[in-house]
């Protein structure tokens, strides 16, 4: 007897529909998988076939024989379980039931019991738009899957209980899920960290909520102590509160990778990533046989933080170019070519030097000139063309540690994140970006109109510092931003001044 079970498999971010096609027949005992299974989906044949048994279910003593289709694509890992063990107790007989508009994903114990899978909130979303009603998944990851509206969700905790709803015995009761508003809410609240923390440093809080405001990449020079990582780890905070695309996008990424905890239905905070800098740049900008997302599609609509830059290989550290200017990334490997979106924000943060007290005003640096020069070396020009924002963070002093007044919160300083941001999206509704750092070169001519006074105060700044083409760009970003911010239509000089001082590696003292 055939019969056919929908699934769904993966391939990079992106889920395929999987057809499960079983057929038994009369002959010698054998348990066969074909259509290009690797070596976990060939070992779901002892899975399913002990979860048959011990649930008090006879297994077929017949030829056995499934095809997984499309047959000329690979199929990797125990999602495909679950589909196998109904596809054989279909076929033999063992229940009736009609699935046609039903698809199953999960791994199978040697006793029933359904686990987690990975990318199954890309598998839902794919089971949407083929037309499927019914989706049944393990519970403990049925809040991932029902948040895709139009899809009945089924959480299902053994082969048993599965059973007992397909014949109609005892049903499942359909997954639901908190409104996004409310998730999201409760999300923001749980948030740990703000900027009230942050004692003193002005200009660097200053100059994190421009890069918030435009979406803007931030590189923070100072010494060990000056509040670098503090500040970096509050960033999430005070950026603009996540979409439900933004969310939807985001934790299909993490699913697929299998870091979106399991009763977790949506990432509604920004990512914040900030992987030790020894990491390689394939674990940065994702790879493997089966291509996995790297630390930089992980941070995608959040905050990838790099502390100690110099200190990453220098490998790693290029692999960030192509994705800081596109917002993607692609890799090539032999089952195919992957495009994973990686729109980040970059931060992040470096010593002065090999010992971190360069310019400190009351340690002595006991570095050489050649061995701090050798120390910033370590970040290629193209790299640093790409950071929007290169800000000192000097020491705090006692009075600033120890004062009273409390700090501004990150709540106050989103609210005029959000306020810049709304300007820039209806600004940018018809070109398809949302912000200031990645607006094209016909935008800046179109929508960076500069005064007499702000034209020519540019044109003496770019030839003092030598700017390359590209830093003349990232200066007229942040002046846009820093013009939003003020609610200000055209970028004046002083909003130019500010983009200037915002890059102190071009010229650590140049002064108007």
């Amino acid at each position: 007897m055939l019969s056919v079970i929908n699934s769904m498999g993966v391939f990079g971010i992106e889920a395929y529909r999987v057809s499960v096609e079983t057929n038994i027949s009369a002959g010698m005992p054998s348990f066969d998988i074909v259509g290009l299974p690797d070596a976990s989906v060939r070992e779901s044949r002892e899975r399913v076939r002990s979860a048959i048994r011990n649930n008090g279910l006879k297994f077929p003593l017949a030829h056995i024989i499934i095809n997984l289709a499309p047959a000329d694509v690979k199929k990797e890992g125990s999602v495909y379980d679950l589909p196998l063990l109904i596809g054989v107790l279909i076929s033999s007989g063992e229940i009736e039931c009609d699935v046609q508009d039903a698809v199953f994903v999960g791994e199978l114990s040697l006793k029933g019991e359904i686990r987690a899978v990975k990318g199954l909130l890309s598998m839902a979303i794919k089971a949407k738009e083929c037309g499927l009603k019914r989706m049944f998944v393990p519970a403990s990851q049925a809040s991932q899957a029902a948040v895709v509206e139009g899809l009945d969700v089924y959480p299902v905790e053994n082969v048993s209980q599965l059973l007992e709803h397909l014949t109609n015995i005892k049903l499942i009761e359909k997954a639901k899920v908190k409104p996004f508003s409310d998730v999201l809410q409760s999300d923001m609240e749980n948030y740990m960290l703000d900027f009230a923390d942050v004692a003193g440093q002005p200009l660097a809080k200053r100059a994190v909520e421009i890069a918030c405001a435009g979406g803007h990449n931030v590189l923070l020079i100072g010494p060990p102590g000056s509040g670098k990582s503090m500040i970096a780890k509050r960033i999430p905070t005070i950026l603009p509160t996540m979409t439900f695309n933004e969310a939807i996008k985001t934790s299909e990424i993490h699913s697929i990778a299998g870091s979106l905890p399991d009763a977790t239905s949506l990432i509604t905070v920004r990512p914040f990533r900030s992987p030790h800098h020894t990491v390689s740049a394939p674990a940065l900008s994702g790879g493997g046989s089966n291509p996995m997302p790297g630390e930089v599609s992980l941070a995608h609509n959040g905050v990838l933080f790099l502390d100690e830059l110099p200190e990453f290989p220098r490998k790693s550290m290029e692999v960030l170019r192509q994705p800081l200017e596109d917002g993607k990334i692609t890799i090539s490997r032999v089952a195919g070519t992957l495009t994973y979106p990686c729109n980040i924000m970059f931060v992040a943060a470096m010593n002065p030097c090999p010992c971190g007290y360069f310019g400190h005003p009351t340690k002595p640096c006991t570095c050489s000139e050649v061995a701090v020069r050798k120390y910033l070396g370590k970040i290629s020009g193209p790299l640093l063309d790409r950071i929007d924002i290169q800000i000192e963070v000097p020491p705090v002093n006692y009075e600033e540690l120890t004062s009273k007044i409390k700090a501004e919160k990150s709540e106050e300083i989103r609210k005029r994140v959000e306020k810049a941001r709304n300007i820039q999206r209806e600004r940018f509704k018809d070109e398809g970006i949302t912000c200031n750092a990645e607006m094209s070169a016909p935008m800046l001519k179109k929508y960076c109109a500069l005064d007499e006074q702000a034209d020519k105060y540019l044109k003496d700044g770019f030839e003092k510092l030598s700017l390359s083409a590209r830093a003349y760009d990232r200066i007229l970003k942040v002046a846009r931003t820093v013009a939003d911010l003020q609610e200000s239509e055209n970028i004046k000089k002083q909003h130019i001044a500010e983009a200037f001082r915002l890059r102190s590696l071009d010229k650590k003292y140049w002064n108007s």
